[in-house]
């Protein structure tokens, strides 16, 4: 059986479907028993989809920064 340390370790690979069989089945027996990893899955679970509702962020134009930058530096200099 997986400790409790090591359940949250395996938490988000869990979660994305990332664990192999045998590590799902150690982390279903381990939350079978544990009802405090229970309630961190499930907290794990709502800020997911919290976070996937939540809009993208705006992406700075990368090209306009970096001459604005190079532009304030030579005013600098």
């Amino acid at each position: 059986m997986l400790t409790c340390k090591e359940q949250v370790a395996r938490s988000s690979d869990y979660l994305d479907g990332q664990l192999t069989f045998r590590e799902r089945l150690l982390m279903r027996h381990h939350l079978m028993f544990c009802a405090n990893c229970r309630r961190f899955i499930r907290q794990m679970r709502l800020m997911q989809a919290t976070l996937r509702i939540l809009p993208e962020p705006e992406v700075p134009d990368a090209q306009g920064l970096a001459e604005r930058l190079a532009s304030e530096l030579k005013r600098n200099s």
